[in-house]
């Protein structure tokens, strides 16, 4: 009897990023919301997202995020004018704000979008403070990947 990974209610992933934890270290995640019109909520109870491309831009006091594509359902109203790669105001206090301006301004650190999930009724979506990787840091990454899954693999064979 095989059993499922029970979900969390309410925490249910639409989309991830998996590019990101491969071209940047993750320094901090930060829970924002996000200001969604109609036909985009529905795009998302569809799973019609793509958040590969996406960063957050900083820009007079407020966080939006950039380059995330929800693609329209083609049930959508008519009389809304759908545009996919709209820029989307994250819903942040304050304090994160500030926080999240000051990790940003070091030399070298960006944000970037690293899923977009749901949290009870309410979009969210999961940024990362980032440092880009090197490219050394990117074949160690996969030399210890490798290394984990030999070590896997041995162990079960060693029980044999």
């Amino acid at each position: 009897m095989i059993k499922k990974k029970a979900h969390k209610p309410g925490s249910a992933p639409i989309t991830l990023n998996k590019r990101a934890r491969h071209e940047y270290f993750i320094t901090e995640e930060i829970e924002a919301g996000l200001a969604l019109q109609g036909w985009e909520v529905k795009a998302l109870h569809a799973g019609k997202a793509n958040i590969s491309d996406s960063y957050v831009l900083l820009k007079e006091g407020e966080a939006y995020l950039f380059g995330a594509t929800i693609t329209p359902l083609n049930v959508a109203s008519s009389h809304v004018v759908c545009d996919p790669m709209r820029t989307r105001k994250l819903l942040l206090n304050q304090r994160e704000l500030d926080s999240l301006f000051g990790k940003i301004n070091r030399e070298g650190h960006t944000a970037v979008a690293l899923s977009l999930y749901w949290k009870n009724a309410w979009c969210k979506v999961k940024i990362g403070v980032a440092k880009g990787k090197k490219e050394h840091d990117k074949r160690s990454d996969i030399k210890d990947r490798e290394w984990k899954l030999d070590k896997a693999r041995i162990m079960k064979n060693a029980g044999r």
